[in-house]
């Protein structure tokens, strides 16, 4: 399979790559110290069509395909691995809406997503069970003409600054797994609501927390797929998440590699410029082999999605390989600069925290690893049942 972009692809993606170069890159650092994304830059990237553009365009999408996303999300991260979020985000909840929530909701929310007019969370992790993800707590009870919810999300992306979220909670008997999970679409700025905000080492714009639940009421229409069902049926987004936030972090690499390749033709020592030695040289041309076959792979991903082949097992290869890799790049990058890349005054701490931050949080190394060894034999890898 080739991976080569169209000519439509390719003005897209120079598109993204003028707003991250102009309006993102030279701010970077100075964004990434604030708690809040600027609604200011989404409503650009949105008018640019540069959030969700694989969303349908009956609801202000470009009804583009996932290698289209997936460049687009490539592109912003090599300038503000944080922006890029806002478009990850918006390809993986706006998706879930348009295809899971009533029609009425898509036509609404999806079309304020695209424009950069909103952002929707997901509200499924719980304080006692993060890899655990179907050993839920939260409740919703039924009341009336619709549901009452009960309970705490946690480590929610945009705790404080989601205008709207997919929550998932425990509609049928406790202990019963992702059997018993419905999805409601909650609009969080209602009363019985309170958000907190977590002091992260990176990421901060993004702006991580927890979301508790008092006797909110939401309406029957806000459930969304399945009543005891939706867990594993929306689930399966995150085949298409995992994917991107591999391009995520591979672009936050690529632009430390680029620079540091500037750096050591210029820094000299012993007569030289650095970059004559193999201590210096070689480093760098191992992170770019890391870096090509890694994007292949991610490309390969997305494209296997594009064609409606399965890619749970590539996915979740994304998922755990590609953020711990470009770590590894990042901090040598950072260790090439000397002293001076330890300071604040150049990006690479602040990539590496960044990164760091998906090592964790969207599923670990172990369970990614799990799910590759069920996809490829089954489940007599597993010792019990990890859901996805």
């Amino acid at each position: 399979m080739q991976f080569q972009p169209t000519e439509h692809q390719e003005a897209i993606r120079e598109t993204a790559r003028r707003f991250a170069q102009e309006k993102l890159a030279p701010t970077y650092l100075e964004r990434a110290k604030g708690h809040v994304m600027d609604r200011g830059l989404l409503k650009q990237m949105g008018a640019l069509g540069l959030i969700g553009p694989d969303l349908p365009e009956e609801y202000g999408g470009l009804g583009e395909n996932a290698v289209t996303s997936g460049l687009i999300t490539e592109e912003i991260a090599k300038a503000d691995f944080n922006v890029s979020y806002i478009q990850l985000l918006g390809s993986l909840m706006g998706g879930m809406v348009a295809k899971y929530a009533s029609r009425e909701i898509a036509q609404q929310w999806v079309p304020k997503v695209v424009a950069g007019e909103a952002l929707i969370g997901l509200g499924l992790t719980e304080p006692r069970g993060g890899s655990d993800a179907a050993n839920l707590i939260l409740r919703a009870e039924k009341s009336g003409n619709g549901w009452k919810l009960n309970g705490e999300k946690t480590s929610m992306s945009f705790s404080t600054q989601a205008d709207a979220a997919v929550v998932f909670a425990r509609t049928g008997s406790p202990g019963g797994g992702s059997r018993g999970v419905s999805a409601f679409f909650v609009e969080l700025n209602q009363k019985g609501i309170t958000r907190t905000h977590f002091d992260d080492i990176g990421t901060r714009p993004v702006g991580r927390g927890s979301v508790f639940f008092d006797d909110v009421f939401v309406p029957a229409e806000c459930m969304m797929a399945e009543q005891d069902r939706a867990f594993g049926t929306i689930m399966n987004g995150f085949d298409y998440s995992r994917a991107l936030i591999g391009l995520e972090c591979l672009g936050a690499a690529q632009t430390s590699v680029d620079e540091t390749w500037a750096y050591v033709q210029q820094r000299e020592a012993f007569g030289a410029p650095i970059v004559q030695y193999q201590g210096v040289s070689f480093p760098l041309a191992e992170a770019e082999t890391q870096l090509t076959m890694m994007r292949q792979l991610c490309y390969y991903t997305l494209d296997r999605r594009d064609r409606g082949q399965p890619h749970t097992a590539e996915a979740a290869m994304c998922k755990w390989y590609v953020p711990k890799t470009a770590c590894e790049i990042i901090h040598n990058c950072l260790i090439l600069h000397g002293h001076y890349g330890y300071t604040n005054n150049l990006p690479f701490h602040q990539r590496y925290n960044d990164v760091l931050g998906l090592q964790i949080g969207d599923g670990t190394a172990q369970i990614q690893k799990l799910v590759i060894a069920r996809e490829k034999v089954g489940r007599i890898a597993l010792q019990y049942d990890v859901k996805k």
